[in-house]
């Protein structure tokens, strides 16, 4: 980790002491950021300029930080304060909502684990301005729990760890300071994070999906990296967690981002047209009623969008609540079944499933409102909307690979099975 020096900068840029700020001050404290990230979105996508330095201005104004305790110098939002933020970085860019993606799963898993002077290193050196890439999937086996990358050999000098694989499917991690993912150590399979720059790390921005091309979706090549080994957590499938549900509710947020983005495009598009049909209604087409139906069909499916995110992020934000109540007060994560705690595992359970449905339900929702919007947009203004200099594909292209990310198919099957059978089905699918 960094010295206590990042851990003064994390002080000294805290939230008041009166406590997380309000929605209305977090969208004041970003929109200058975010302003500045949708200014140049059609053009890094149109010359495929990967956004470094959108990053770096989001890692200076705290945005890593978000979920951080004010104690440790971060904001302390709710995750409902989180996903309007995720949502509107979106709308400007959902490249980059997406590359932060693994970095803010990580911070969710880290504020749930027990309190220890390592955890707190990592909440300050966060606070400070740390980012943490993903690189967890593999091109082995017939699934993602098939893992080959390996932490072998511990260092007989210092104890460290030596980690070897490959990953695909890095996203962030050309962005970040560090690197999580997933190994096996000693047959069991673990969480590691190491240094971006470490020693045998090789980032290779290698990503050729027809969307989401910024997001540093590269391979990520392992050779001998030193782990240290309070950096290695424990990989528990059947420990009760909101991570799950959390990862799968920032690419709705991206879903919803999109379709917002759609929306407005398409009113700043016929704003100032002044040529229209021959065999329109009206001259002007921001004064014809068929051209205002699709603008206003596109802004009901932005708020759709919007609406199951922020729903389902109410209901992540009580499951979490209740897992951090029942830990605190001795739950399972702590070794004595949590049985002093308000808070009883069975409460812990049914939120955590009601969170996971509703954000299966939200992902069914938004994949269809984002690709519906991405599609009509293109119904206000003729040939002329296709301009490459306007870059209004990457709105369709960008949501059909977030969609394609985790199959809803599978998401309406498990919603279907919870619909009849009142319980969750036995042994659920990746995703």
């Amino acid at each position: 980790m960094t010295t206590t020096t990042s851990h003064q900068a994390a002080t000294d840029r805290s939230a008041p002491s009166g406590g997380p700020p309000s929605t209305d001050a977090l969208r004041e404290r970003f929109r200058p950021v975010l302003d500045a990230v949708a200014a140049g979105a059609a053009r890094r996508e149109r010359d495929r300029e990967l956004p470094y330095q959108e990053v770096a201005a989001l890692k200076a104004a705290g945005f890593g930080a978000l979920r951080v305790p004010v104690e440790y110098g971060g904001s302390g939002v709710s995750l409902r304060q989180l996903f309007i933020l995720l949502t509107e970085l979106a709308a400007a860019d959902s490249n980059l909502t997406q590359l932060w993606r693994g970095h803010f799963a990580y911070v969710e898993g880290t504020l749930l684990q027990p309190s220890s002077a390592h955890r707190d290193r990592w909440l300050f050196d966060i606070a400070a301005g740390a980012m943490v890439g993903n690189a967890s999937s593999e091109l082995t086996g017939t699934s993602l729990r098939d893992i080959r990358t390996a932490l072998t050999s511990p260092d007989p000098v210092d104890g460290s760890l030596a980690l070897t694989g490959t990953k695909y499917y890095s996203t962030g991690s050309l962005y970040a300071d560090w690197i999580a993912g997933s190994a096996v150590h000693d047959g069991e399979r673990v969480g590691y994070a190491v240094r971006a720059t470490a020693p045998g790390v090789e980032r290779i921005d290698d990503w050729d999906g027809f969307g989401q091309r910024l997001t540093g979706s590269g391979t990520t090549h392992f050779t001998e990296v030193r782990v240290d080994p309070r950096n290695v957590r424990p990989f528990s499938p059947d420990a009760p967690s909101h991570v799950h549900s959390f990862f799968q509710l920032v690419l709705v947020a991206s879903l919803a981002g999109i379709a917002r983005a759609a929306a407005e495009d398409a009113a700043a598009f016929v704003r100032p047209r002044t040529r229209s049909y021959v065999n329109a209604t009206t001259p002007l087409p921001r004064e014809d009623p068929q051209v205002l139906q699709v603008v206003g069909e596109l802004a009901g499916r932005a708020f759709a969008a919007d609406a199951v995110v922020l729903a389902a992020a109410d209901l992540l934000d009580t499951a979490y609540e209740r897992l951090r109540a029942d830990r605190s007060a001795g739950g399972p994560e702590d070794g004595d079944g949590g049985s002093g705690s308000a808070v009883g595992p069975a409460d812990v359970r049914e939120a955590l499933d009601a969170a996971d449905i509703a954000v299966s339900q939200a992902q069914l929702v938004a994949v269809d409102q984002a690709l519906g919007a991405a599609t009509h947009l293109f119904e206000v203004g003729g040939a002329s909307a296709t301009s490459t200099g306007r870059a209004l594909d990457r709105h369709w292209r960008n949501a059909r690979t977030i969609a394609s990310h985790n199959p809803a198919i599978y998401k309406a099957r498990s919603v279907g099975y919870w619909a009849v059978h009142g319980e969750r089905e036995p042994q659920p699918g990746n995703a």
